[in-house]
């Protein structure tokens, strides 16, 4: 029987307490994923910086994985190795921290941790502050392993659409952007509108937006399966 209250996966989040007492510990590479001003505004003492645009393509503007390769450079340059055990954090509900988290676990890293709350919960719980800028250590190399089973392509995107889809009964399509993106009211794309058949959740919908920590699992869940989106189902998620 699953309990609802209680996270499936506890080891993707950290909580300030724990990051405290680990904060100094060898094998841990803690990265501030805000503008750089935020950085220097103030972050936790130790944490590396990387631009929370860093996936975006300075020829298109689009945010898109990186390659292989650079992306094994950046964390090089951030002090992440293979034996790394990786804290993301941002002060923006974790949207950044939560892609670097996914960005990581894709090139086949996945002990990484998003820290439950960002900078704004490290500071309400009194954490310290430092301003200096934190020099990266020497990571001894990041070894890209794509793991393709978290993407998806335009085939099986079409595939599990509800409108024709072969694959339709078994899938959920689900559009995590706000209420106007969906209905096609505010459009950042080529196109406006949705997916055809894609369930909406704006992705904000699942964070206290006053502490900027998760929800409990069982109002998580409850939004989701109001919206459709079910664990019985594979999940497409854009």
């Amino acid at each position: 029987m699953t309990n609802d209250s209680v996270l499936a996966h506890p080891e993707y989040l950290a909580d300030p307490g724990w990051l405290r007492t680990h904060r100094d510990d060898p094998d841990l590479v803690i990265v501030d994923l805000d503008a750089e001003a935020g950085y220097l505004r103030g972050h936790i003492p130790g944490a590396v910086f990387l631009d929370n645009n860093y996936e975006r393509n300075p020829e298109t503007g689009w945010v898109d994985t990186m390659p292989p390769e650079r992306f094994a450079s950046v964390c090089h340059s951030l002090g992440i190795g293979d034996g790394t055990l990786v804290v993301a954090y941002d002060n923006n509900m974790s949207l950044h921290a939560a892609r670097f988290w996914w960005t990581l676990s894709y090139y086949g890293h996945r002990n990484v941790r998003v820290l439950d709350g960002g900078w704004r919960r490290w500071v309400a719980e009194g954490g310290e502050v430092a301003f200096d800028r934190t020099a990266a250590r020497e990571s001894g190399g990041f070894t890209p392993q794509v793991d393709p089973s978290l993407i998806v392509g335009y085939d099986e995107v079409r595939a599990g659409c509800s409108i024709g889809g072969p694959n339709a009964g078994d899938t959920v399509i689900w559009d995590t952007r706000t209420s106007a993106e969906y209905s096609g009211a505010v459009s950042r794309n080529l196109r406006p509108g949705h997916v055809a058949g894609a369930a909406h959740l704006d992705w904000m919908d699942l964070m206290d937006r006053q502490s900027h920590r998760f929800k409990s699992p069982t109002e998580m869940r409850t939004l989701l399966e109001d919206a459709g989106i079910s664990p019985d189902k594979a999940v497409f998620a854009y």
